[in-house]
């Protein structure tokens, strides 16, 4: 093997490992504290004993109830993402972020549909209402694939902090049901990262336009 190739193996190997000591840990929390990390969430009991969990949050200057209309409508053919609709459509997701309330969008029930795409529905595990939706399901490799090598769920939570302000907190749980499931999972899982925040400052940005914005100490 030429230094040029064993240079090459070895810097690969260096970014690899620095990504996942480093940037990883980082980047399944990012925005949220500790007691958030560590604080049960609404769904969890849906996939227990995780193999990865991920979760992020940030801070709205409006109420729990000016948050949740934005969520209760999220999905392809709803509301959106909230996030980089450009990339997303590259893939044909055809998804377009609102940016107001829909009011025929609002109705949103344990069992419905949640797509990420047109050809890629997930399902509402469980809805309550001004507190948390919690999506479930897995995208599925191919049609001719087996079941996914994996269940997940998606937890949004709106948390009341009294003064006007809500954190919002967003959860996803893994658990893999195949040894080559991390391979699938951890890639999805740094764009998911990507997209979440873009989400989360989405969701945050348009929340606040209509609220009244309370002076509060912006949380780390």
């Amino acid at each position: 093997m030429s230094r040029r190739s064993v240079a090459c193996i070895t810097g690969i190997a260096g970014a690899v490992a620095g990504y996942w000591f480093l940037a990883r840990p980082r980047h399944l929390r990012w925005g949220a504290a500790d007691d958030e990390v560590d604080a049960p969430l609404p769904g969890d009991d849906l996939v227990p004993n995780p193999h990865l969990t991920a979760t992020r949050a940030i801070g709205v200057r409006a109420t729990p109830s000016e948050v949740w209309p934005w969520i209760a409508q999220m999905g392809q053919g709803r509301g959106g993402l909230y996030s980089y609709d450009a990339l997303e459509n590259l893939v044909g997701c055809d998804i377009h972020s609102a940016d107001r309330i829909v009011p025929e969008w609002q109705d949103v029930a344990v069992g419905d549909d949640f797509r990420l795409h047109p050809e890629v529905p997930l399902s509402v595990a469980l809805v309550e209402p001004g507190r948390a939706l919690v999506i479930r399901g897995a995208v599925e490799i191919g049609e001719d694939a087996p079941a996914p090598p994996y269940d997940f769920t998606w937890a949004f939570v709106l948390r009341d902090r009294g003064d006007g302000t809500t954190r919002l907190l967003v959860r996803e749980r893994y658990r893999y049901t195949e040894r080559w499931a991390p391979l699938l999972v951890e890639a999805v899982e740094l764009v998911s990262f990507v997209m979440s925040q873009k989400m989360l400052r989405g969701i945050r940005d348009r929340a606040e336009r209509g609220a009244p914005i309370p002076v509060i100490e912006e949380r780390a």
